[in-house]
Formats: C-alpha cells, sequence, structure tokens
C-alpha cells in the first residue's frame, strides 16, 4: 500500500499520532525543558556562608564560600487513567510497555483484575462511591542536569537522572492495587495521620496512606494529585515495600540534598509544577486552586526539590552559618 495521494497521507499522519498517544494535553521532553526555566520555581537565593579549613605548606587558614539554595525539576509524575496513557509523549510508549503483563501477573497472583480509569466506580445497587484510580509514574526531568550542577559553588547538583524510571505503577501492580500491607499501618488507620491538606482547613484532598493508586474523591483533579503527592513520598526514601528506585542524595561536606517529600509543609522540601492538561510557569503545593480537570483523566506535574550547597575553598569542611 502506498501513501502518494494527499488523502491517504492524511490518514497516515492521523494513524500515527493516535497511536503515539499525542494529544492536546499531552507534554513532550522539549516541553518540559522549556517549563524548567521558571524563576519562580528554581527560587534561587543566597542562604548562608561555608567555612574551609585550608592547609598548605605555608600555614593553614580559614575560608570562606557563600552557601546557596535553589529548587531542581527532579522528576516527572504522571498520574493517568489507563496502561500507555501517560501524558508525557516519549515516556508513554514505556509506560505502556511496562504494563503489558500486568494483567496476566496481577490476576493471577491477587485475583484483582487490571484496569484503570477516571470514572466514579459504583457498585450494583449501591450509592456512587467516588472511587477513582490511577496508574501512576515517576521519570528523572529531562532538566534536572541542565539546571543542577551548571556553576560551581552557585549550582548545586542534582542527584536525579534524566528519563530514568523511578516509579512506574505497573510494576508495583500488587502492593498498587491492593493497598496491602500499608492499608494495616497506623498512618492508614488513625484520622488525621499523613493526610493531604486537613479537615480544620476545609481543605482535605485525601490519605497518603495506603500509597496505592486508588483514591476516594469526587474531584478527578484531587484524587490523581493525591496519588502524585504518594509517588513522590514512596521515591524521596528508602526501604519503602514498593517496586521502584529511590531518588535520594547523600549529604556531603558543603552538599545538603533535600529531605523526604512531606505533605503540608509548604515549600519546605518540595513544590509542584503542572504540566498537563494544562503547563504552569509557576509552582505551588497540594492542596492548590485554579487546576483545570483533564477531559481524559491524564495529568502530569514536575516534582521540584530544594538543594543547598557551597563551592569547596579547603582541604576541610568546618561549618557553615545560615542567614535568619
Amino acid at each position: 500500500m502506498t501513501f502518494s495521494s494527499p488523502r491517504s497521507r492524511r490518514l497516515l499522519l492521523a494513524t500515527l499520532l493516535t497511536g503515539s498517544g499525542l494529544c492536546a494535553a499531552s507534554v513532550n521532553t522539549a516541553s518540559l525543558i522549556s517549563s524548567a526555566a521558571s524563576v519562580s520555581c528554581i527560587g534561587w537565593k543566597v542562604k548562608g556562608i561555608c567555612y574551609w579549613l585550608l592547609c598548605t605548606p605555608f600555614g593553614c587558614s580559614v575560608k570562606t564560600s557563600v552557601k546557596v539554595e535553589h529548587f531542581i525539576p527532579e522528576a516527572v509524575v504522571s498520574a493517568y487513567s489507563g496502561p500507555g496513557d501517560n501524558p508525557w509523549t516519549e515516556m508513554s510508549a514505556v509506560s505502556g510497555a511496562a504494563g503489558s503483563g500486568e494483567s496476566g501477573i496481577v490476576g493471577s497472583l491477587s485475583g484483582v483484575s487490571a484496569g484503570g480509569g477516571q470514572q466514579e466506580m459504583k457498585a450494583p445497587g449501591m450509592r456512587k462511591q467516588n472511587l477513582h484510580f490511577h496508574y501512576a509514574d515517576a521519570y528523572g526531568h529531562p532538566a534536572t542536569t541542565l539546571i543542577g550542577g551548571q556553576i560551581a559553588g552557585y549550582s548545586c547538583k542534582s542527584v536525579a537522572t534524566p528519563f530514568v524510571p523511578y516509579f512506574v505503577s505497573s510494576l508495583d501492580g500488587l502492593i498498587w492495587r491492593s493497598g496491602l500491607p500499608e492499608g494495616l499501618y497506623p498512618e492508614a488507620l488513625i484520622p488525621g495521620q499523613r493526610e493531604l491538606g486537613s479537615q480544620a482547613g476545609a481543605n482535605m484532598w485525601g490519605n497518603i496512606y495506603p500509597r496505592s493508586g486508588f483514591v476516594t474523591q469526587e474531584d478527578a483533579y484531587k484524587s490523581a494529585a493525591v496519588v502524585a503527592q504518594r509517588v513522590a513520598d514512596v521515591i524521596t526514601r528508602t526501604g519503602q515495600l514498593h517496586v521502584y528506585q529511590p531518588l535520594v542524595g547523600q549529604q556531603s561536606p558543603g552538599y545538603w540534598p533535600p529531605a523526604p517529600v512531606k505533605e503540608n509543609t509548604g515549600t519546605q522540601n518540595h513544590k509542584w509544577q503542572r504540566l498537563s492538561p494544562t503547563l504552569s510557569t509557576t509552582c505551588a503545593v497540594f492542596p492548590d486552586t485554579g487546576a483545570t480537570v483533564s477531559q481524559d483523566g491524564n495529568y502530569a506535574w514536575a516534582l521540584w526539590q530544594p538543594y543547598s550547597c557551597c563551592k569547596r575553598r579547603g582541604q576541610t569542611f568546618l561549618s557553615s552559618t545560615d542567614f535568619s
């Protein structure tokens, strides 16, 4: 079959676009890189002073260097409705391939059929439950090395690697669908423990635990945001009972990587930048306002985290002083 006629070429183009998952709500690597040039998200500032001991054959002296702090886009975290529907177009095929064997494995081992959707699930003869299920992925942000570590002493190096899969829910299918054993943890059983938002503030979006793909929430955007927060909670810690790769740095002299992500802490240790269905040039934390609800149930955010560092000026790091 040839595609020489204009009509045939249009048909081929439509087929390719459909097959690759491209849609108005998608983002690609180029747009992710350009969106990272956000002054408000980076938040660069001079934080304090570092002190170093420099010794030479002629004696020792104390040297100082500027301690800076800024945010770096660490990961693109997506919450979406079906296998391969990741709104990051270059990663949708990877997510789809990872989920190709999910149905058989999960179904045979747990008896839970694979599948998802933005719809509100309802059991026959019962009231609507507002129960949503989301697939979720976290891949290294393509701009993480473009922002981190470019200017020695004034730009801190990121621990993230672009495009690396830190979490793919299809590979974590058993835990992601069952919620076990985390559904038995005190954080999941005690009201008020590990909740995104608060009842007192009238903005409680959902529980962090159990860190699974199911969320009881009337609003689709809020349910997806809770799932994204859960993913960030997992990948920024070590030793979690999930199939994932930790996104955790090690502190060293003159270098302070971010602490694990924690909800309801303001911008103390993380920020979120909306990527899909609408791309934002600013960052916020959940619960946020003014969000756009996706028509296809697919969402993506950039996870930003703060780093502090200073330029080495001697053999031994003595201490650092932070400005008030």
